[in-house]
């Protein structure tokens, strides 16, 4: 791997002719937009302000605006410190009415004889404010809620405060979970059991008849449709759940025999959390609606088709064929189930069944945004300018600096033609290439000096430099692939208060992208191009895939750090980030603020909850430290150190203090401090 050199963000860049800015033009808020593709991803809920920074519009049927730097500054003078969720828990109720309104639209445009009856999966993001919000939001529609685990049965059973809601539950199931079900049942509660197996469906029925109950539940059929996107294995032959035709057919039988084919109320299937092609779906539901059909005239009283989940977000734009965009509409989708129903019931002469869906992430996503402090940059450039090579100098040397003149020789020799100057540049770069590679290799044999490998060093990244700003006034997509690798060569590497693993686990374990920005500044056009790597030891701590303008990019359009704080946006982040994080090197979970819109508000918002992050006394804890054992072993190691006279009574004291009060410390860096650091230095300095 090659060497960087580290600069400090808060000094100039080096005066050599090797500065890796990208190019300057003029700059409004429509290039910022575009640079960020926020349309894509954010509207119409995220926008860049007139005062370039981020902005949100939280409420339905309303222009009403929030400045989501202003947020930030309200936090920090509560003394909420980053990193910060921000949770906008209007965007949460807007998404629900939005959903259910779409359904509304669709069902009446269609002359559907039925209703939409939806469902909240707790999976997607299981935290009770959430889940109340979304209940409260959807109190009006009848909103009910989906469980997959005998913990999130427990969970939500209680929330069943009418007896028509919907409680749907899927996952594989105890005995104890059945039992639950049961209980449910009993109290005359609308909770449906989703039968996976068929051993499930005996095991459910042999429960329910010792406690001289008829049940109630659904079957989850295993089409052969086969979903798309990163879940596409939910669907099909090889899904891990569901229950296959002939197996359905025993059941059938079973019921009929026992004259309790009413039991039967539902048909679900579910193709993937994040269905990106709108075909796919509808051969599904039509897929589904047949087997709903046939089942009908066999003599069941069906009442429900459960879509299941995937409805889907774009994360960045399916114009670009990535597997997380989705080339549809909310009112699409819902149009397409809706019709695409209606339509084989009519066909097949039977009523038509309340729909049911089980969309998360379509609700949750866009509600949450974490705001990460910069702490500093790192670039790939050298600190000194070039340095002067003489005849006396190793041949190596003489040979790297001779290429360096050849390129400036190309880029005045305006007379070449494009194709001969780029093939002059691979030459070049692969000259350059070797002769690092001879470098090394003289170095580790040591026949080269130590600062003769620093001249090396400063040469081969000043000629990398040269040929990347030679290189952009080539048309990109002209370029061979070597020289196309350079742009990726010279990234700049920008340290960030926050853990991926936490945060953003699926970046790291699916490789999903995230929307990533700067909140601010974004009326000044971003001239480095940056990386972000996180707080832990491991390597993969870092976001370096993103959304680009030709699909993925491996860098983001970045300021260059100043003595004001930097803060980066990293949007979407409201479905399933906040559950599946985890505790690499004790960073928990972050600080957490809940937002609500009101424009009687000088800034349109109030801060109507915060919610401290984990500190190091809980993150140990999960790891069965006690802070009470920690506190003696300490108090025994300064004790010892007393009586041998390493250290004064008074020191010993002060030390456990120390100790004690960092225990309580959250499990971050200290960004203020970092802040107040650059302040002071800038107030000594001048």
């Amino acid at each position: 791997m090659h060497e960087r050199t580290e600069i400090s963000t808060l000094e100039p860049p080096a005066e050599n002719g090797t500065d890796t800015s990208l190019p300057t033009t003029a700059w409004n808020r429509e290039q910022a937009s575009m640079a960020y593709h926020i349309d894509r991803w954010g509207s119409p809920y995220f926008f860049i302000n007139s005062e370039g920074n981020v902005g949100v519009r939280p409420m339905i049927d309303s222009d009403m605006e929030i400045d989501l730097m202003k947020i930030v500054e309200e936090a920090r003078t509560r003394n909420i410190r980053l990193p910060l969720l921000i949770r906008f828990q209007d965007l949460l109720r807007r998404r629900v009415v939005e959903l259910n309104e779409s359904f509304r639209s669709a069902i009446q445009e269609f002359g559907y004889q039925n209703r939409y009856q939806g469902v909240y999966p707790v999976k997607v993001n299981q935290l009770h404010e959430v889940v109340l919000e979304i209940l409260d939001a959807g109190e009006e529609y009848n909103f009910g809620l989906e469980c997959g685990s005998k913990a999130e049965l427990l969970a939500t059973l209680p929330h069943l405060d009418r007896d028509d809601m919907l409680l749907i539950c899927n996952g594989y199931k105890d005995s104890t979970m059945l039992s639950l079900i049961l209980t449910g049942q009993h109290l005359g509660k609308n909770v449906l059991p989703i039968l996976e197996k068929y051993h499930e469906f005996e095991e459910f029925l042999a429960a329910a008849e010792q406690r001289n109950l008829i049940p109630r539940f659904g079957v989850r059929v295993r089409l052969s449709t086969v979903g798309s996107g990163k879940w596409a294995e939910s669907g099909g032959d090889a899904s891990k759940f569901g229950v296959s035709i002939p197996q359905i057919m025993r059941v059938v039988e079973h019921l009929k025999e026992k004259e309790m084919t009413d039991s039967f109320e539902l048909v679900h299937f579910h193709i993937g959390s994040q269905i990106t092609d709108i075909i796919t779906l509808k051969g599904a539901v039509r897929e589904a609606a047949r087997v709903y059909a046939k089942l009908m005239k066999m003599g069941l009283s069906i009442k429900y088709i459960d879509v299941g989940g995937g409805l889907g977000v774009n994360y960045d734009s399916v114009d670009f064929g990535l597997d997380q965009s989705i080339n549809y509409t909310l009112q699409e989708y819902v149009n397409g189930v809706v019709y695409t129903i209606k339509e084989i019931c009519d066909i097949e002469e039977v009523p038509h069944p309340i729909i049911v869906s089980e969309s998360g992430r379509a609700l949750t996503a866009h509600h949450s945004v974490l705001v990460v402090g910069v702490l500093d940059a790192t670039r790939r450039e050298p600190e000194l300018p070039k340095p002067t090579i003489s005849n006396q100098d190793e041949p190596v040397l003489r040979e790297l600096s001779d290429l360096f003149e050849t390129l400036q020789h190309i880029v005045a020799d305006t007379g070449r033609g494009e194709r001969q100057r780029l093939a002059r540049c691979l030459e070049i770069y692969h000259d350059a290439v070797e002769k690092r590679g001879d470098t090394d290799q003289l170095f580790s044999l040591g026949y080269l000096s130590l600062e003769d490998r620093a001249k090396a060093e400063s040469l081969y990244w000043g000629l990398i430099q040269k040929l990347d700003k030679t290189l952009k006034s080539f048309d990109r997509d002209s370029l061979p692939s070597d020289l196309y690798q350079i742009e990726e060569m010279l990234v700049d590497q920008y340290l960030c208060d926050f853990s991926v693993f936490q945060s953003m686990l699926d970046h790291w374990a699916i490789d999903q992208i995230f929307p990533v920005m700067p909140i601010h500044r974004l009326n000044e056009e971003p001239d480095r191009r940056g990386m972000i790597v996180d707080l832990t030891c491991d390597s993969d701590g870092k976001i370096d895939r993103f959304i680009g303008d030709d699909g993925e990019e491996n860098y983001l359009r970045l300021h260059a750090l100043n003595d004001n704080p930097y803060y980066l946006g990293c949007f979407l982040m409201g479905a399933y980030q906040d559950i599946l994080g985890d505790m690499h090197n004790l960073f928990g979970r972050v600080n957490e603020i809940h937002v609500y819109a009101d424009d009687d508000e000088p800034d349109n918002f109030y801060i109507e909850t915060s919610l401290s992050g984990t500190n190091i006394t809980e993150a140990l804890s999960l790891v069965q430290y006690s802070a009470s054992d920690l506190r003696k072993r300490m108090d025994a190691v300064i004790r010892e150190k007393v009586k041998g006279k390493g250290i004064r009574p008074k020191q010993g004291v002060e030390f456990l203090e120390q100790y004690l009060a960092a225990l309580k410390e959250y499990t971050y860096y200290n960004f203020e401090g970092v802040v107040g650091d650059k302040k002071r230095k800038k107030q000594d300095q001048g």
